[in-house]
């Protein structure tokens, strides 16, 4: 690996003796050195693939060893933000895209451009490496990826005499009074979570805030507008009720894998799960469609998934092992893996390959990437979608009305981003 990570890292206060993470101490000088590892995957679904590829790679570098640690994905940002802080983070860490702006500016990760970790930089998606990086550098590595789609049954939408996903919020709607009219199902249960909300501001060119000028613009007329299009699918013939009930994602998902409902807004997250229901036995019957486009003929969801960061206070011995780890884990050859047993997105193109796209539920998602936006280099971003969950189910159930919910996000928004204007 290129020398460079400990130089560039922000803080001297993080420069820490061998002892300071979970994997740097004890290393005998002429023995392995071992890293700890982070996994912030599903201990039961995910994580059994990484711990078999950590043992590939302990075969391939017998000079490094790998202490795997399996962390609660709810619980993993508040302990590495806890153990940064009083040095004694993990070397490598799979951290969701929205941590990596705000760890790397505390001063937590090591850039990684010009180290091995990235040498490979140009395989990955440009979009992906944008919502890496912060203050002009690269401070993850893209690992999974997933973004949101139109997921619908195939069969319910043929029974209802219609060939083609809606390719508008309008299509859709009207497509949910066909399909109730023909088939008796709903056609459309939407979800009251602000995640699933982002679709409707994108399609109106617009987002919770202009990250680049500093101004927060929920109370937009185009903000205003996509979240009107968004209220207005709770209601109206085949168009599910808002659920606001605290198992609400739990009841959309069931309904939809056993076919009492046409379409839902969903991510790759839930691929295995689709295959488990009634409507989905044959996974042919299961379409995946990139959002319908708002007013701007814009269609576009959020971009999610993981990177892999690396520690800035792990010793340069220790962050150079990581490097190759991090190298090893987001190979072409290992994405691969990874999207077979995982049913998870890669990050590169070059790892979707025939065998990986046999599952039609890969090769639908791959299909809708190129339309997923990138969050802003804005450390905060992912806290904005706190309010909006309090908020939108009081909208969508017509408990609040739309103007006065987006000023109380306007002014929650404020509290969370005081140099931004209104």
């Amino acid at each position: 690996m290129r020398r460079g990570i400990v130089a560039t890292a922000v803080a001297a206060s993080l420069a820490l003796a061998a002892s300071a993470c979970g994997g740097s101490g004890g290393d005998s000088t002429d023995g392995p050195v071992t890293i700890t590892w982070w996994d912030t995957s599903n201990a039961t679904n995910e994580a059994p693939t990484y711990k078999a590829l950590v043992k590939d790679f302990e075969k391939a570098n017998p000079d490094i060893k790998v202490k795997y640690v399996n962390v609660p994905f709810d619980q993993a940002q508040n302990k590495f933000d806890t153990a940064a802080g009083a040095s004694g983070a993990p070397d490598v860490l799979r951290a969701e895209v929205g941590w990596t702006p705000a760890f790397a500016q505390k001063g937590y990760l090591a850039p990684l451009d010009d180290t091995e970790a990235l040498e490979e930089k140009d395989a990955f998606h440009p979009n992906l490496i944008k919502q890496a990086e912060y203050d002009g550098k690269t401070y993850g590595v893209p690992f999974v990826t997933d973004t949101l789609a139109l997921v619908y049954n195939k069969a319910l939408f043929e029974k209802a005499g219609i060939s083609e996903a809606p390719k508008t919020w309008d299509d859709l709607k009207a497509d949910a009074a066909t399909i109730k009219s023909k088939t008796g199902v709903d056609g459309y249960w939407g979800s009251t979570a602000a995640y699933y909300a982002q679709p409707f501001l994108y399609g109106e060119g617009t987002d919770t805030v202009d990250a680049e000028n500093k101004k927060i613009t929920i109370t937009s007329p185009e903000a205003k507008k996509g979240l009107t299009t968004w209220q207005g699918l709770f209601d109206g013939p085949g168009l599910h009720k808002a659920d606001t009930t605290a198992d609400a994602y739990a009841h959309i998902q069931d309904a939809f894998v056993n076919g009492k409902v046409a379409a839902i807004i969903q991510g790759p997250w839930e691929i295995t799960n689709f295959y488990t229901g009634s409507a989905f036995k044959d996974k042919n019957n299961l379409g995946i469609a990139t959002v319908p486009a708002g007013s701007t003929g814009e269609a576009g969801a959020p971009t999610g998934g993981h990177n892999l960061s690396i520690y800035a206070g792990s010793d340069e011995a220790h962050q150079e092992a990581s490097a190759t780890f991090v190298k090893f884990m987001t190979s072409a050859e290992t994405q691969a893996q990874i999207a077979l047993k995982n049913s998870t997105l890669p990050t590169r193109d070059d790892a979707y390959t025939d065998e990986v796209k046999t599952d039609p539920g890969i090769a639908g998602f791959q299909t809708v990437l190129p339309a997923a936006q990138p969050r802003p280099e804005l450390p905060e971003y992912s806290s904005l979608w706190g309010p909006m969950d309090q908020e939108l189910p009081k909208i969508a159930s017509g408990a609040e009305p739309l103007d006065k919910g987006l000023a109380t996000l306007d002014t929650a928004f404020a509290d969370l981003l005081p140099d931004f204007a209104k």
